[in-house]
């Protein structure tokens, strides 16, 4: 994949034909102003697919010792 820096008055005047590079080629443009990069163009097809194995890794906390027994009488129900 090539990245290239193009300044925002070029980017203005190719703008129609730098997406269509994009699309087609899977180029990037950093868009600088007076060399200061400001913006990205890319492929909105560029992203990677979340996989379903692992992708609510690192949302759950855990609240203290979840292995320990409790210390408070347990009544299920059921009597033997």
């Amino acid at each position: 994949m090539t990245m290239v820096d193009i300044p925002a008055g070029r980017f203005k005047a190719q703008c129609l034909a730098l997406m269509d590079r994009v699309r087609e080629r899977h180029e990037e443009y950093v868009i600088t102003k007076h060399g200061t990069p400001v913006a990205k163009l890319v492929s909105v097809g560029d992203k990677p697919p979340r996989r379903l194995f692992g992708c609510m890794r690192g949302t759950v906390r855990r609240a203290g010792d979840l292995l320990s027994p409790i210390d408070v009488p347990w009544d299920t129900g059921l009597d033997a």
